[in-house]
């Protein structure tokens, strides 16, 4: 089976989000059937530890931090998943961003 859809995860600071959601909507992310720009986010609280040498964007080399992010899950066609993760580097303050990328058996827009 080839692999139509996929669902991002993606884990950012709630100072980055409508940067986010900006860049999500130019490369058409979200666009399921007559609508577009959709996507969900919930409030998480996300750990990690910065390693030697690194640049984090919060916390400091060698210690645990844990701060309040979001958690922005949005769905995409398969055939735009290299400009839409384009997209979501391009605006991500993160070293390391944290981005899930989950093929999907179905959406509901397919299950009949």
């Amino acid at each position: 089976m080839t692999v139509q859809y996929y669902k991002l995860e993606i884990f950012i600071p709630e100072t980055h989000f409508r940067a986010l959601q900006k860049a999500l909507q130019d490369a058409d992310a979200g666009h399921i059937g007559n609508y577009d720009s959709c996507l969900s986010y919930s409030r998480v609280t996300g750990t990690w530890r910065p390693l030697l040498g690194t640049n984090p964007f919060i916390g400091t080399e060698g210690e645990v931090s844990e701060e309040p992010e979001l958690k922005v899950e949005v769905t995409i066609r398969a055939e735009i998943l290299d400009a839409v993760m384009k997209a979501v580097k391009a605006v991500h303050p993160y070293e390391e961003p944290l981005i899930n990328v989950l093929p999907l058996a179905a959406t509901g827009m397919e299950w009949k």
